[in-house]
């Protein structure tokens, strides 16, 4: 028998309704790849064996009676940014200790209510502020690639680095993730992936522990295309706790894999090629180019002017979302809480021991951009091209563009450590370059596996949608992993 854990969440699904693999023989070999394998990733923080149990078997009582949800006996991994009733919560950070929510994320409940098993918290950016996963608390997770030839540990992405590693290396059927600036694309690109940040207000935030609550959304990562599509139909929904949230059907997405993409208009934005570009991610490029254009897509070229100024106006508008957002934190209500002389001393000492540097960076550029006499200078100003940007993206769909591909990533996963990323802020920003504008825009965004680079890593390409189109990414990423193949890492754990 194949083994449990190398089925796909769709082969899961099959070999669950045809009773050849019960929930609770598929949420073992689960737990017990993660206890064998975890120690070398670090992808969970928490792992909750019982409760998995308990929910498989649950679902093997429903298997029988014939009252499966969609996603019965699933086992899935989520990303320790969405509140788990009773569970560890913590956005990977020290100053959320020991804090256990009374509450269910509505992302997450939603699944349980589909019939999902949930396997455990994972690994993250320390409240979702990285590109590379090494600010957590936690330390770093590792990437289950290895550059051909190798032993060298790569960062699987960030913030979503511990859901993306654990997709790859076989410890979960699929994962919840977040994306804020490209948290979702960025690593599901660097580990061989499929990941899709959808439309603004497709899956609630409540219960999702906020970093820029008007470029935040959840998403999923997964295995290939259909996966992704079977996930994100349990995780959309409206909900009347997040005024975000958009009231819109959610559609059958897996009903769109597949689909003929045959006159479909895909726009290749000229100024997503970018000052030093690797020749590899060029190529890459131009094979996506050619395999939707042999599927019968026609391509046209198209301008987003605006592009250049959506990093830094992103890490303006994020940074200042942040600073109001984590306010929060005071070493009073709950988690971390290191006495001082005052209170006003208490929330100084808390703070600095409870945030990371990368946390604190943030805070304070946030908060300076806020401050009286800047506010105009920055933060309006950023809110200002983001409206740009948006118009952008409107204007070309105007035109009867469909879908825009680009590459997702400027080069291909690097080592953890990597002293000239660490060193400088700015050159680790600058992986999301790609990823920023659709945040900014509130538009969808797909990250496929495309091919491998060089040193035998994983290579992925984009595909932004329409507002609410998730579908089309769907046809056209599904046309994409048709023509490349799926990648899985050589086991070297």
């Amino acid at each position: 028998m194949t083994e449990p854990t190398s089925l796909t969440i769709a082969e899961a699904r099959d070999a669950l309704k045809a009773r050849s693999l019960s929930a609770v023989e598929l949420t073992d070999a689960y737990l017990a790849a993660i206890e064998a394998a975890n120690p070398a990733f670090n992808a969970y923080v928490s792992v909750t064996a019982d409760k998995a149990r308990g929910m498989a078997q649950a679902s093997d009582a429903r298997l029988a009676a014939g009252t499966a949800g969609a996603l019965e006996g699933i086992p899935l991994g989520v990303k320790d940014l969405f509140a788990t009733e009773g569970e560890h919560t913590q956005a990977a950070s020290h100053i959320l200790d020991g804090f256990r929510p009374r509450y269910e994320s509505t992302v997450t409940a939603n699944l349980w209510a589909d019939g999902a098993v949930m396997l455990g918290k994972l690994n993250m950016d320390e409240f979702a502020m990285g590109s590379s996963n090494e600010t957590s608390h936690y330390g770093p997770v590792v990437n289950p690639w290895r550059a051909e030839g190798s032993n060298r540990n790569l960062v699987p992405g960030g913030s979503s680095g511990g859901s993306a590693a654990a997709v790859a290396a076989h410890l979960c059927a699929g994962a919840t993730a977040t994306d804020t600036g490209g948290s979702i694309r960025q690593p599901a690109a660097f580990t061989g992936t499929v990941g899709i940040k959808p439309t603004y207000g497709r899956c609630s935030r409540w219960g999702t522990v906020a970093f820029a609550s008007s470029l935040d959304q959840a998403g999923p990562i997964a295995r290939d295309v259909r996966d992704a599509a079977i996930l994100l139909k349990s995780m959309a929904s409206v909900d009347d706790k997040d005024t975000t949230s958009v009231d819109r059907p959610v559609p059958d997405y897996e009903a769109s894999v597949g689909r003929s993409v045959k006159g479909m208009r895909i726009g290749i934005p000229r100024e997503y090629r970018v000052d030093g570009m690797p020749e590899e991610i060029e190529a890459l490029w131009q094979q996506g180019i050619a395999w939707l254009r042999d599927a019968g897509a026609d391509i046209v070229d198209v301008s987003l002017p605006h592009t250049k100024y959506a990093l830094p106006a992103y890490y303006i508008v994020a940074p200042a979302e942040a600073s109001s957002n984590l306010a929060r934190y005071d070493g009073v209500r709950y988690g971390l809480r290191v006495p001082g002389k005052d209170i006003a001393s208490l929330y100084e000492n808390t703070r600095a021991a409870g945030f990371g540097a990368e946390v604190k960076r943030r805070i304070l550029i946030g908060t300076y951009v806020l401050s009286a006499g800047y506010y105009d200078a920055y933060y309006l100003k950023a809110q200002k091209i983001r409206t740009l940007i948006k118009r952008d993206f409107e204007t070309v769909f105007a035109d009867g563009v469909d879908a825009l591909l680009t590459p997702a990533t400027p080069s291909a996963a690097f080592a953890i450590g990597d002293e000239e990323m660490n060193s400088d802020p700015v050159k680790m920003y600058l992986n999301d370059v790609f990823t920023v504008t659709v945040n900014m825009a509130g538009l969808p965004g797909i990250a496929v596996p495309a091919g491998l680079s060089g040193q035998g890593t994983p290579l992925a390409l984009q595909l932004i949608g329409r507002p609410f189109d998730e579908e089309t990414l769907f046809a056209t990423a599904s046309v994409i992993e048709q023509a490349a193949g799926r990648f899985t890492p050589a086991r070297w754990w």
